[in-house]
């Protein structure tokens, strides 16, 4: 990993760290370790975004997220995101939603947000790797309510990065924008009887009530699952650029763990899921049970 990555990598870090903040190519320049042109160069070419550009689109994402979950003013969203007056920031909202703030918070539906994707993480790939020592996992018995599921099909994606290949990474934008019942978005492997023919294993969504009527987003279908049972396993927190060795942890125990020890089988008609690889709580997929 060259140090013009690392260098991006720790200008994203600040901007998320300062987000609400005044923030300066200079400042950015400080934590790169380059000057602020070299800066401003690097930060361009390897996220086909100025500065200015990517911490706009970020504070817009975050304040439609706000303006979702939250009773709160559109003014103090404005002020708090950074921006100087209630009518840029409508403006600005406009432009990249396609409505203003009052008419999304009135009616909230789905929108394109934008995802910081690191730098660094770019390149990572999933790859078998040898454990050195063995990492603690997690596994509790959950459940999951009858629910419908908006998700994006693929053609033959049977994992994260095929799927990202066929359909792209904007999907996660959009599916965050999308109140769900759980908190967020999902990845869900697909039994035989819930995919059509032509399409993908593996597939994004998110789980909204069952008696959800909203439109779905144009590319996106909503199916019904039902209430079942699943195993949560959950590896312990790890450092975010080490999420490939997270990932095969988790499911190197997957493998070993027998469900008949609590007289249980694996249930082949609901999906298996896969949560967001998120460092500080741990990587987290969830497997589907019956009782025997």
């Amino acid at each position: 990993m060259t140090e013009q990555i690392l260098a991006v990598q720790r200008m994203q870090d600040y901007i998320e760290q300062h987000l609400s903040e005044n923030i300066t190519l200079a400042k950015l320049s400080e934590v790169s370790l380059y000057s602020p042109w070299y800066s401003y160069r690097l930060f361009k070419e390897y996220t086909n975004l100025t500065p200015a550009d990517y911490i706009r689109r970020l504070r817009l994402s975050r304040s439609a997220l706000r303006l979702r979950d939250e009773k709160c003013r559109i003014l103090d969203v404005a002020l708090d995101m950074g921006f100087g007056s209630v009518d840029g920031y409508q403006r600005a909202f406009f432009r990249e939603f396609g409505c203003n703030p009052r008419e999304y918070t009135a009616k909230p539906g789905p929108l394109l947000l934008f995802i910081p994707y690191g730098v660094k993480y770019r390149n990572l790939r999933k790859e078998p790797e040898d454990m050195e020592s063995v990492k603690s996992v997690f596994v509790q018995m959950t459940e999951r309510p009858a629910r419908k599921v908006i998700l994006k099909r693929g053609k033959d994606a049977e994992d994260y990065f095929q799927y990202c290949g066929e359909v792209g990474c904007d999907v996660w934008g959009i599916l965050t924008s999308i109140k769900s019942i759980s908190g967020e978005p999902v990845c869900l492997w697909l039994p035989d009887a819930y995919r059509t023919s032509g399409t993908s294993k593996y597939v994004q969504g998110v789980e909204v009530a069952a008696d959800f009527q909203e439109p779905v987003p144009e590319g996106f279908e909503c199916i019904d699952l039902p209430a079942a049972k699943y195993l949560m396993f959950r590896g312990e927190p790890f450092e975010e650029e080490g999420y490939c060795q997270a990932i095969t942890e988790v499911q190197q125990a997957i493998e070993k763990y027998d469900p008949e020890v609590i007289g249980c089988c694996w249930d082949k008609e609901n999906p298996r899921i896969q949560l967001e690889p998120v460092g500080h709580r741990g990587y987290i997929e969830l497997l589907p049970v019956k009782e025997i």
